[in-house]
């Protein structure tokens, strides 16, 4: 494969993860790329993330492609395998089991220095030593083809890495002020770089395994997707931590293109008189077209959420972009259910924090009721019975669930009449689309009364709340 093909195979996969990536873009970075020494690997990174990258939200991503498609060294012991030579075996992985084996405590030996002295390259060869030895899992490699597989959680279990935090901690503070302060700093800082190895671990197993079989299927199947590609249902606690710290940038960025339509969308009618009197000045020919002042109307928000175990990320990702945007609507109730329905309005008072909102709702909310399983036609008649007057010609409805009823019954006569009171009415399911009517799920029933629209990610989530506004 040639240089230029493998930068097309390389930007072909960062399109499949998730980034936007145009033509323009692309051959940017070639010309970027011809100006740079290529034996320099990190200069390669950054001439790359400097023309194809558009945010940093996106950085994790194209760093574990691009180690795929640009590795730091090549062959499974972690060093160069000439044409015509056999490669080496890997080695058989003592049993977890035998704590004192000599491999397994030099390696923890290293590996307790990096965490004291921070050295990436000396991390980095501690990854590749302990997937090399502890690494392997023996014929299930891919397409049945009997060569090891290599996993990641193989070798963390193995090693241990986290057993060693106290040790390292005590030794990090020893001759410090060991102030709270410090001790917060200094787990910080370990926390960071035990995460560092982590990473480094998972991505020499994703270099092993393309070159069993290739970059690309690698690329499809064991990269994580950009972080607003991420689903809501899948997410680990990580990510839904970095999650949390994109939603106020996201509403910044919305509220900002909101500002600009309404710019663009302030006239309103053509005003003929005015427009008349105006061309009487230069002989009767409009040349200065006058508009009536259009009246910016705001619409309110009726918000029915589940919150249920199945789905609770998913309601809390939707209500914090959406309370991050309240002054686009000129006013926003919540409603949360799982088989007993309270209004949730009031933990979103004017300037307090919304993730505390989030939380305190969780545990405050009065939505279990005898059973504790989601009931979408019991809250639906709740609704219809305890606030009939939340729906308004000019309010929007915005249901949020997986329409999954526990085969009970979701309400469509309730439905029907809520949606039709309503001036515009969404339902969004977290769940791919091709799920629906799985199990119990009974999204095409409901989706014959109701829009419904998938929505799995905050990509999908930011794309909705701007067309809702």
């Amino acid at each position: 494969m040639s240089l230029f093909e493998h930068h097309v195979a390389f930007v072909g996969a960062l399109r499949s993860a998730g980034l936007t990536v145009s033509i323009a873009e692309g051959l940017d970075a070639t010309a970027a790329i011809g100006q740079i020494d290529l034996i320099d690997r990190e200069q390669l990174r950054a001439a790359y993330a400097a023309t194809l990258m558009k945010r940093q939200i996106h950085r994790s991503t194209f760093d574990s492609i691009f180690d795929l498609y640009y590795p730091p060294v090549t062959g499974v012991e972690g060093v160069d395998v000439k044409p015509g030579e056999q490669r080496q075996q890997p080695r058989q992985a003592p049993p977890p089991w035998e704590i004192d084996n000599p491999e397994r405590l030099a390696i923890r030996d290293g590996l307790r220095e990096y965490l004291l002295s921070g050295d990436d390259q000396q991390a980095q060869q501690l990854a590749r030593e302990a997937m090399a030895g502890f690494g392997a899992v023996p014929g299930t490699g891919t397409g049945g083809s009997g060569r090891p597989s290599w996993s990641p959680m193989t070798v963390l279990d193995r090693i241990s890495p986290r057993t060693l935090l106290a040790n390292v901690l005590e030794q990090f503070l020893n001759g410090q002020d060991d102030g709270g302060l410090a001790e917060q700093t200094a787990r910080t800082t370990i926390e960071a770089r035990l995460r560092r190895f982590e990473q480094l671990v998972e991505a020499d197993a994703r270099r092993r395994l393309a070159e069993q079989s290739s970059a690309e299927q690698v690329a499809r199947t064991g990269v994580r997707p950009s972080l607003d590609n991420v689903s809501f249902l899948g997410a680990s606690r990580a990510e839904l931590a970095a999650l949390r710290r994109e939603i106020q940038p996201l509403a910044r960025r919305l509220a900002a293109r909101f500002a600009i339509d309404q710019r663009r969308g302030h006239r309103g009618q053509l005003d003929f008189r005015h427009t008349i009197r105006a061309s009487l000045s230069t002989g009767g020919v409009p040349m200065q077209i006058v508009h009536r002042p259009k009246r910016p109307v705001k619409t309110d928000l009726v918000i029915l959420c589940d919150i249920s175990e199945s789905v609770t990320s998913f309601a809390h990702f939707t209500l914090l972009l959406v309370y991050a945007l309240r002054e686009q609507f000129s006013r926003v109730r919540t409603f949360a259910f799982v088989d007993e329905l309270d209004e949730v309005t009031r933990f979103f008072a004017p300037g307090a924090d919304v993730v505390d909102s989030v939380t305190r709702l969780v545990s405050e909310a009065n939505v279990t009721g005898l059973f504790g399983r989601t009931d979408y036609g019991r809250a639906f008649d709740l609704f219809e019975r305890r606030y009939p007057e939340a729906i308004g010609r000019r309010t929007s409805l915005l249901i949020l669930g997986d329409a999954r009823s526990n085969y009970g019954d979701v309400g469509i006569p309730a439905l029907e009449r809520m949606v039709g009171r309503a001036k515009h009415s969404y339902w969004l399911n977290p769940e791919r689309q091709r799920l629906w009517d799985s199990g119990d799920s009974e999204a095409s029933k409901v989706a014959k009364v109701i829009d419904m629209v998938e929505c799995r990610n905050l990509a999908q989530l930011s794309a909705f709340v701007k067309d809702l506004a």
